[in-house]
């Protein structure tokens, strides 16, 4: 092999490198803080809205949310939720759709903890209280949008 094609080797070789040693990981994906208020009515079929705000490297997004969900539920309630998100890169990564299997009630009032991950792999992990007269033990999907 000649010397110009060694170099050439070596360089490509140290360019691959570069590039891996470059690429994000899991590792530096950041985290942010979310809050989230959320309004649901059921009978069998529930659908639930709101919004809230996602605060990620020193700036604020507000949020949209939507959802539907099936199952043995009755009621009707409010939750205001807290938390953070993690596994995000840009504040773009909250959006997208989440879903959960869910038991639980509130009559007046009741603590709600929730943790949910998008097909992005955002990760929310949120706590609150709900607000209300309700029952359930359901399939769900929460819709989250920046708005």
């Amino acid at each position: 092999m000649t010397r110009l094609g060694a170099a050439i080797r070596y360089s490509l070789l140290a360019l691959v490198a570069l590039a891996f040693a470059a690429a994000p990981t899991a590792s530096q994906a950041a985290s942010g803080s979310v809050q989230l208020e959320v309004v649901k009515a059921a009978f069998i079929v529930g659908a639930s809205g709101g919004g809230g705000t996602l605060r990620f490297n020193k700036r604020s997004y507000p949020l949209s949310v939507g959802g539907l969900s099936f199952g043995a539920s009755i009621g009707a309630s409010k939750a205001n939720l807290v938390g953070r998100v993690s596994n995000i890169r840009s504040a773009s990564d909250v959006a997208g759709t989440y879903g959960a299997i869910t038991a639980g009630g509130a009559v007046i009032t009741g603590g709600k903890v929730v943790r949910l991950r998008n097909e992005k792999g955002a990760i929310l992990e949120l706590r609150g209280r709900e607000v209300g007269l309700e029952l359930n033990l359901d399939v769900s999907g929460l819709v989250i949008g920046l708005r």
